[in-house]
């Protein structure tokens, strides 16, 4: 038969049992005790916890930037108007002289168009651009995200909007604007 021999004991296993030290024992067997991220809470509401990347942190920092939201705006805005100037020039036609001949050519007419959607799709792209980063750097400046932030913002840009047309132009026109996204942002919000 053999015989039953022990293994070698682990020099810092003795060391601990010697000095009754069992909270480093603990510390020894778990492992180290070095915490990745100290200060995060990351709560579980639904499904596994993703820690985001720092390049999703970049991109995300990016998308929600003031400079990006603005121009996603003029970029929506410009094509929007450009539909919008594209249906009201078909509803009606800009003829200039009703004394003259009714025989436009399909040149004419497309140039007719075209006109339209480009002042429409500036005009559009313009109001986007300058509504979107005005709200974003209002939040931005407030720190909070709630009905006034689309309220204030339309207010400035209805004003500068209507200050083309003088002073009295661009009162209208923020308040009308003010109003106007005040009752967008109730409508959107009372429907979520």
């Amino acid at each position: 038969m053999t015989t039953y021999t022990k293994p070698p004991v682990d020099p810092d296993l003795l060391r601990f049992s010697e000095k009754n030290d069992y909270d480093s024992l603990a510390k020894y067997l778990i492992g180290n005790n070095y915490r990745y991220r100290e200060n995060i809470i990351i709560p579980r509401i639904l499904g596994p916890v993703v820690i985001k990347t720092n390049e999703e942190k970049m991109i995300e920092a990016t998308v929600e930037s003031c400079p990006f939201k603005s121009l996603t705006s003029c970029i929506i805005g410009y094509g929007l108007g450009a539909a919008v100037g594209l249906f009201t020039s078909s509803l009606m036609p800009n003829v200039t002289d009703p004394m003259a001949q009714q025989n436009q050519t399909a040149r004419e007419i497309l140039r007719e168009m075209k006109g339209s959607m480009l002042s429409y799709a500036k005009n559009f792209a313009i109001l986007g651009a300058v509504f979107s980063g005005v709200e974003c750097c209002i939040e931005s400046a407030r720190g909070k995200s709630d009905w006034k932030n689309g309220t204030y913002a339309g207010g400035v840009t209805g004003g500068l909007i209507g200050l083309r047309g003088g002073l009295k132009a661009g009162l209208f026109g923020a308040a009308g604007f003010a109003a106007f996204s005040t009752v967008i942002d109730y409508y959107m919000h009372q429907r979520s």
